[in-house]
């Protein structure tokens, strides 16, 4: 394509998915667990698997670190945010701050690591009778400088929460987005955490779940910023026009994020990923869990993580899960549990 079209680059979808500043990390979950066991894992045969290290999407699920129920189990993280969007499924949640909560269908979880937090996340399977599917982002957003260092911070945003706003073209067809962050037209979502990079508007961040029907065509709207970047990931359905270019497989879509641009959608659904913000445009010093600006930090980080645990882990089992009961919570420091609205 020419310099100055709007599609700047198309690569094929690996995992994790490439990202662009200020996002560091990008990974889609999408698991066809089966039926559950009394012990809340899979009911059927572990053979064949690495037990804690499972990515092999055997039958089309994996047990990730987990040995008996899938997720990941306690694991330091310091310097960046976790956004983590649950679209079918549940994800328990534990921290050495002693917070804990379930959430799933459509709830965001938004944790702010900064000086350095340790948590986490396993997939409880609860359904006996029926298989279990999961399906999730996790985005991981960088933090500025200036903010690494913060207390860490935990937000839930749920389902009810998340604003979907719905665009019907000259035919008919609709298309509809899922604003976690980011203003689009009238729908406005939950604010951010307060040392987030998102926080800041002149960041012009924004995360979008599009949905696209069949034949149906929507103009993506040009971002605020004149340097803001942008990314498009064609993660579901079979071929979209971007701005007049055919994509025919899966891809992350780099694009002008200074232009609007129009997607025209194949003949089945489809689906997207937005991400977009204006880069930090800062060093990035990254050793596993930790995110700095410099290889001292990553040291000092390493050093404090050996020194205090973060905290410790408050929690009598080294994997946590909620129970048996669906009911989608939080428990924050107080002691207070917050039941989540029901399901909309």
């Amino acid at each position: 394509m020419s310099a100055s079209h709007p599609v700047l680059q198309v690569q094929p979808l690996g995992f994790p998915w490439a990202t662009i500043d200020p996002f560091l990390f990008c990974v889609y979950h999408d698991d066809a667990y089966p039926k559950a066991n009394a012990q809340m894992g899979p009911a059927t045969s572990l053979a064949g698997r690495s037990i804690g290290q499972d990515f092999s999407r055997k039958d089309g699920w994996s047990m990730y670190h987990g040995d008996v129920v899938p997720g990941f189990p306690p694991h330091p993280h310091r310097g960046f945010e976790t956004v983590t969007i649950v679209r079918k499924g549940l994800v328990d949640h534990a921290d050495s701050l002693g917070a804990s909560a379930r959430y799933g269908a459509g709830d965001v979880q938004w944790l702010t690591t900064g000086r350095g937090i340790v948590h986490a996340e396993m997939f409880p399977l609860l359904d006996p009778a029926q298989p279990n599917p999961l399906e999730l982002f996790q985005i991981w957003l960088n933090l500025p400088a200036r903010n690494k260092m913060v207390e860490p911070h935990f937000t839930m945003f749920w389902q009810h929460e998340v604003p979907r706003t719905t665009f019907t073209d000259a035919a008919g067809l609709a298309t509809e987005v899922l604003v976690t962050a980011g203003r689009l037209a009238d729908a406005a979502p939950p604010a951010p955490p307060p040392d987030s990079w998102a926080a800041q508007p002149e960041a012009d961040v924004a995360i979008w779940t599009i949905t696209m029907a069949p034949g149906a065509r929507w103009t993506l709207p040009a971002a605020l910023g004149a340097d803001t970047q942008r990314q498009l990931y064609f993660f579901k359905g079979q071929s979209v026009q971007v701005a007049g270019q055919a994509v025919s497989s899966h891809a992350a879509i780099s694009l002008d994020a200074s232009a609007a641009v129009e997607l025209v959608n194949g003949p089945v659904a489809s689906e997207f990923l937005l991400l977009q913000g204006r880069p930090l445009g800062e060093q990035v010093a990254q050793y596993g869990p930790f995110v700095m600006n410099t290889r001292a930090e990553i040291e000092q980080a390493m050093a404090d993580y050996r020194r205090t645990q973060f905290g410790g882990w408050p929690w009598g089992d080294a994997a946590p899960v909620h129970g048996k009961d669906p009911a989608r919570f939080t428990q924050m420091l107080d002691g207070e549990k917050v039941l989540a609205a029901p399901l909309v």
